[in-house]
């Protein structure tokens, strides 16, 4: 699934995708187009790579049944479908028989603003799923990017993000825009900076091992949590009001019996990197507990956290 609004560089991808050696495999591909922007498929790499290309350009029209009956008609070893941004992602009903493999979302950094602001929703839905996340055309963008990732790792912590302008991709790190100084001995977080905090450790955390974190946090207990842990974080608003998240990192304590679930805690912590079954095998941040005092809850304004 290849989504993203008109103009978002679905069909660059699609037609470099294409052409590449690893996507030369046995079998027909069905390539569903669901709206038709300036670029344009050419004929000739079609036949070369074996695809075949239905327009399906009608919200209304882009059902299971449908599909079924294209499946059908082509027999596809594979599928690949150019999502239209304005329908509702959260509607798509596919075959029974058909897996998503990958979700892929491309965006023009240049009209990101515009999009985050005025169609969030739409966007949040795309975003939420994708593996990938591709900015195009970021070209003299450069201060602007750090917030973009913070924007969409709000609403999907898990997903790849690449920024790419002419000459192609961008490897930038954004220490330099961090909200706080890690050079601090304990860093202090605020609400934006905790937030802030969680995205990039997850993203970077050995920037963080072995460093000591202050933060005012709510008490999660869950339990699911292994003997020794909680879970001290924030709630964040990732989309709108009715889209609230809990972001918070495993902490061990050895007097969980003194606090309770959602107690309001000044908590000062040490991070460590550890491997664990919620970093699906990959290596995150665990926090275990230095100092904690029990606290009054903030102001109801700043009890939830935003990333802009």
């Amino acid at each position: 699934m290849i989504t993203g609004f008109l103009e978002s560089g679905k069909t660059e991808f699609i037609n470099y995708t294409l052409s590449q050696p690893y996507f030369q495999i046995n079998g027909r591909t069905l390539l569903i187009v669901c709206e038709e922007g300036e670029v344009e498929y050419e004929k000739k790499l079609l036949e070369e790579t074996n695809t075949v290309m239905e327009v399906i350009d009608d919200e209304a029209a882009f059902t299971a049944d449908n599909l079924s009956a294209l499946d059908k008609k082509h027999r596809p070893e594979r599928v690949i479908v150019e999502f239209n941004g304005m329908w509702n992602y959260k509607a798509v009903k596919l075959p029974w028989f058909w897996n998503i493999e990958q979700q892929i979302t491309t965006i023009d950094a240049s009209t990101f603003p515009a999009y985050y602001t005025n169609m969030k929703s739409l966007l949040t839905e795309m975003l939420r799923k994708s593996e990938l996340i591709i900015f195009n055309r970021c070209d003299g963008l450069g201060d602007e990017l750090a917030t973009y990732k913070r924007n969409v790792k709000a609403v999907n912590q898990r997903a790849e993000i690449v920024f790419e302008d002419k000459d192609g991709e961008i490897n930038q790190i954004f220490e330099e825009d961090l909200p706080f100084d890690l050079k601090a001995d304990p860093i202090e977080l605020d609400g934006f900076g905790y937030g802030i905090f969680f995205i990039d450790a997850m993203d970077n955390p050995e920037r963080y091992r072995g460093k000591k974190i202050r933060f005012t946090a709510q008490v999660m207990k869950p339990e699911e949590v292994e003997a020794g842990y909680f879970v001290p974080g924030r709630m964040a608003m990732t989309c709108c009001a009715e889209d609230m998240t809990f972001l918070g990192y495993l902490c061990r304590y050895d007097r969980l019996d003194e606090i309770n679930n959602k107690d309001w805690i000044d908590l000062t912590a040490r991070v460590d990197v550890a491997r664990l079954p919620e970093y699906e095998g990959n290596e995150g941040p665990v926090l275990t507990a230095v100092s904690l005092k029990q606290t009054k809850a903030p102001a109801p304004k700043d009890q939830i956290i935003s990333f802009s």
